[in-house]
């Protein structure tokens, strides 16, 4: 976490019961764009491959997590809390969680297509293919505070 986001996080929970757990970064390929989203109510919820977190030997979300979310320049822009996670195959995915992702039209049709696109590119990059039954860790989460 950078010194911005971490001077962020002591702020905002000065004076009160400061979580543990808290990472930040960036969502996807439209990082300022999906942060605003977040910021307007509009996004509830993301996805990510849980490949990844194996490749990159990161921990999988949980109830209660903590995000700074970032913008492209690595500043803080708000603070989200998980509220719920699920890993299930990316063809499982329910239309009502894409609607949650808050992007394009919120079509199950466009979520599709954007994350079948991300998800080519991002497993193209590790020698892997896509599959439409690769699992997705789902994650919904609420809006703490906006910076």
């Amino acid at each position: 976490m950078n010194e911005r986001a971490q001077e962020y996080w002591k702020t905002f929970w000065a004076g009160k019961d400061e979580p543990k757990s808290v990472s930040a970064w960036q969502f996807g390929a439209s990082p300022d764009e999906l942060a605003q989203l977040v910021v307007d109510g509009v996004k509830s919820a993301t996805c990510s491959g849980h490949l990844f977190y194996e490749i990159e030997k990161e921990p999988l979300p949980k109830v209660d997590d903590y995000s700074i979310v970032l913008n492209s320049k690595d500043e803080p822009v708000c603070i989200i809390r998980t509220s719920e996670v699920n890993i299930m195959p990316m063809n499982e995915v329910p239309e009502e969680f894409a609607y949650a992702e808050g992007e394009g039209d919120r079509s199950y049709k466009y979520w599709k297509d954007v994350h079948i696109e991300f998800f080519t590119s991002a497993l193209n990059e590790v020698g892997l293919e896509f599959s439409e039954d690769m699992l997705l860790v789902c994650e919904r989460f609420e809006l703490i505070d906006v910076k």
